[in-house]
């Protein structure tokens, strides 16, 4: 927990370096603060505890017919228990924990379903599919908190990520059933197990600083009670947790509405979208250069208004490397493929470094053959994903007078332009703002363990936090000037980070 002991001393001894008047020392936030409001760059644990076949396919010998999910395993008979519990124990281990941290991730997202917590609570099960399978699933939970304390150990966040829910929340078989049809609207009992997972998550991680928030639901098929249902189940949440324990929606594949959706709520709500580009027809017949072209052009200014609605709050939870073979001209040589795949790679890295408050590749690691377009593991190998993700290496703590002319050239041009355009800037509500963003950002870029960068992420949610304790020590609500101090707040962090990042 050298991190956190780290981030305490910083925070009690950063001090204001500028020469306007300094506002008095901020209120620390708490050991939590750097994990959830800094920009994660992490990898999903795929089919670890959420199962899909085409990932780990060993484990689904014996399994029912059609045999795809969870639940097949489950009815697939006396042998299923075991073949669970092994594969649970094998499939991520400390190595991969390092693994992951050495190339700069800092993050994990943990896909499992409502039924992985059926060992403490037998109730989440009642009415619902899985009723009769509690044995088959009662040793998850154990091992899902090890996975949690595991990946903490080596300075990475974890993402809790309900990926199954009671009936399924959508079609497709890492929802738990292979029926395909939802179901999770159908019977009170699923919706209400549901809900009791969520709840008994929550006051399990919200007080564990590296768990970086609880996901509602993955990949939900979008319909007109899913909003209703995300609002009445965030106020049940945080019933049991604090409002500052961030709590992901899935955009449901309706990015701009629920982009907005988000920008209009105060708490600490992050948008979850997923970027594939090798399903549609249209995708399927362009190449990843063609790909990389267009994340690079036309569909950044659509992402960036998408990110800028939601506040800054939108993720990608789930992209990878994948390219349909139709993408490939016909005898195209493997490494011209994987050079494709290389460049497809590095525009989406570079669309979600630039507006993005994070992402995690999909999949670590896949069971059989080579795959450089799902498994991070071959990818890395073929050089398609960097060996080094972690954004900027941090250079230290830069003399106090680089703060001081930082901060000079920046509230020079902010005057200067706005006195220019008819407006009447407020040096003192844009200076402590600028100051306050330096000197957090230096909190987070000093507060790496030595194989990961901890850039701020969350950067308005973190600003009202500071903007709060600010009005507070002056007395007053900055009313219509919020905005100029949090410009300020804005322009402090990015020079910063650039003055200190290599």
């Amino acid at each position: 927990m050298g991190l956190l002991n780290k981030f305490k001393d910083q925070l009690s001894s950063s001090s204001p370096s500028y020469d306007f008047p300094p506002p008095p020392h901020p209120i620390p936030l708490g050991p939590s603060a750097i994990f959830r409001y800094r920009k994660q760059r992490g990898i999903n644990l795929g089919s670890w505890f959420s199962l899909e076949r085409w990932i780990s396919p060993h484990v689904f010998r014996g399994a029912a017919e059609p045999g795809q999910s969870d639940y097949d395993v489950a009815r697939g008979g006396s042998d299923a228990k075991r073949i669970l519990e092994e594969h649970w124990d094998t499939w991520v281990t400390e190595d991969d924990f390092r693994w992951i941290a050495e190339r700069g991730f800092n993050c994990v997202r943990l896909p499992i379903a409502y039924y992985h917590l059926c060992g403490p609570l037998f109730e989440v099960l009642k009415g619902t599919d899985f009723e009769p399978y509690h044995h088959v699933f009662e040793g998850a939970w154990g091992r899902i908190k090890q996975a949690v304390e595991m990946a903490g150990s080596y300075g990475l966040g974890v993402l809790i990520d309900l990926h199954g829910a009671a009936g399924g929340q959508n079609p497709d078989a890492h929802a738990g059933l292979s029926r395909g049809r939802v179901a999770f609207w159908d019977t009170h009992a699923n919706q209400a197990s549901t809900s009791l997972a969520l709840r008994f998550l929550a006051s399990q991680f919200a007080s564990v600083p590296h768990v970086v928030g609880l996901e509602l639901l993955n990949e939900p098929q979008n319909n007109s009670k899913l909003q209703g249902w995300y609002n009445h189940t965030i106020d049940e949440i945080r019933s049991v947790a604090p409002p500052d324990f961030p709590l992901y929606l899935s955009d449901a594949w309706d990015t701009q509405h629920y982009a907005d959706y988000i920008g209009r709520r105060d708490d600490f709500v992050v948008l979850d979208h997923h970027l594939y580009r090798c399903f549609t027809g249209d995708d399927k017949h362009k190449s990843g250069v063609a790909h990389a072209k267009e994340l690079r052009g036309h569909f950044k200014s659509v992402f960036a208004g998408q990110c800028g609605a939601a506040k800054g709050a939108l993720v990608v939870g789930e992209w990878s490397g994948s390219l349909d073979p139709q993408s490939f001209t016909p005898g195209l040589p493997d490494g011209e493929k994987d050079a494709q795949r290389r460049e497809f790679v590095l525009s989406q890295i570079e669309l979600f470094e630039n507006h993005a408050a994070g992402w995690w590749f999909w999949t670590y690691k896949k069971g059989d053959g080579w795959d450089a377009g799902w498994s991070a593991r071959d990818a890395s190998t073929a050089e398609i994903i960097p060996s080094w993700v972690g954004g900027g290496r941090f250079k230290g703590m830069p003399p106090r007078e680089v703060k001081d002319a930082e901060l000079q050239s920046g509230h020079h041009a902010h005057t200067s332009y706005w006195q220019a355009n008819g407006e009447s800037p407020d040096p003192t509500v844009y200076a402590p703002g600028f100051s306050q963003g330096w000197d957090d950002a230096l909190i987070f870029l000093s507060a790496g363990n030595g194989t990961s960068t901890s850039e701020m992420g969350f950067v308005l949610h973190w600003a009202a936090r500071r903007k709060a304790e600010y009005e507070g020590r002056a007395g007053r609500k900055l009313g219509k000037a919020t905005w100029e101090w949090e410009h300020g707040f804005k322009q402090g962090v990015e020079a910063a980070k650039r003055v200190c990042l290599a």
